[in-house]
């Protein structure tokens, strides 16, 4: 996404000469420029989305190096570099780097390219042909034969009835699992950090529990918030509701009937914690290194029975890694699961700052 040049006003007062300004102004990089003392003199605003300057310094030991070396050689250097999405998590920018000299006034210019975004979508597109090709066989198949089901029994009202009822399930798994898979694909094709909003934590979870309270109801299971906090998280809404919702409508599906569903919030270091607690079936040791993997299913049974698709808690994943953020579960067999869904808070409540 193009990024619409700004001066910083502080620290340096230099004037950049006008022919820079325009040039820089129809590059598809986003651009820094340091003056000696690495103080920046003008940026795009994409460098500060890019987490590359905060505060008016530049947060990459990397990049650092890098300058010095052109500046001690006046040659041009490319390089790679690696920015954290956020202060937790596995979320990374991998940006490519040219760092030229300028003649004048011993400017330094940093142009920066998020390339590893392209092979990531290829990879992305890849995986997924890979599967979906695999999942989508199975309702598209039992829609086969239950249409010729139905085809065969014409003559026998009861038998129609009763394949026909059995293609409208398959025919919802199939459309659940096609938004799923749309979900996912537009979590790993979009960057929420680059339009970002505030949103508040409590608006989220109330929204995600408003989600799933017919499915709670359908099975007599208690969602329970019964918190208040101000915190607000930067990103996507839509996001991080559809995130909680995924959690809060995985506890509902893995529990028995008459029981409870807790959501509560911890703040803690400038992050805070959404925990969604069950009291279901659990998650073996074995199985929780896997459980965020696309289409990974710890019970195929249950999950066809509830419509499950398998790529919900990918979907928790990836937004989190988007946001900055992670998401972490404790769990065991026979006991109850907890997901905790960590993100970096952009504004904290008045009571955590005093």
């Amino acid at each position: 996404m193009k990024f619409l040049r700004r001066d910083l006003e502080e620290p340096n007062p230099r004037v950049l000469p006008q022919i820079l300004i325009e040039t820089l102004g129809f590059l598809e990089e986003d651009s820094l420029i340091l003056a000696p003392g690495e103080v920046p003199v003008s940026s795009t605003s994409g460098v500060e989305t890019l987490g590359i300057l905060r505060d008016g310094r530049v947060q990459s030991p990397e990049l650092l190096a890098t300058v010095r070396v052109v500046r001690r050689t006046n040659t041009q250097q490319v390089g790679k570099i690696d920015i954290p999405r956020g202060p937790i998590g596995e979320g990374k920018h991998e940006l490519t780097v040219k760092v030229l000299p300028l003649t004048k006034d011993d400017l330094v210019l940093v142009l920066v390219s998020d390339e590893s975004e392209a092979q990531r979508v290829h990879d992305v597109r890849r995986d997924f042909v890979a599967n979906i090709s695999h999942e989508l066989k199975t309702p598209i198949g039992a829609l086969s034969l239950l249409s010729e089901a139905v085809l065969g029994s014409k003559d026998d009202p009861e038998s129609v009835v009763k394949f026909a009822t059995r293609m409208q399930s398959e025919a919802k798994r199939l459309t659940d699992l096609v938004q799923e898979i749309i979900n996912l694909s537009r979590v790993q094709d979009s960057d929420p950090l680059q339009l970002a909003q505030e949103v508040g934590v409590e608006y989220m979870i109330r929204e995600a529990i408003d989600q799933c309270q017919i499915t709670a109801d359908n099975r007599n299971i208690t969602v329970s918030y019964l918190e208040t906090t101000s915190a607000i998280v930067l990103g996507d809404r839509d996001q991080l509701i559809m995130a909680i919702h995924n959690l809060v409508e995985n506890a509902i599906n893995y529990s028995p009937e008459n029981t409870k569903v807790s959501i509560s919030t911890t703040l803690e270091g400038g992050v805070i914690s959404i925990a969604v607690t069950d009291q279901g079936i659990g998650i073996s040791e074995t199985e929780q290194d896997r459980i965020f993997e696309r289409f990974y299913r710890v019970d195929p049974a249950r999950s066809r029975q509830t419509g499950g698709t398998g790529l919900g808690l990918s979907i928790v994943k990836h937004v989190a890694a988007k946001h900055g953020g992670e998401v972490k579960i404790w769990s065991v067999e026979n006991v109850g699961s907890t997901f905790s869904l960590r993100l970096p808070v952009y504004s904290l409540p008045i009571e955590s700052r005093e």
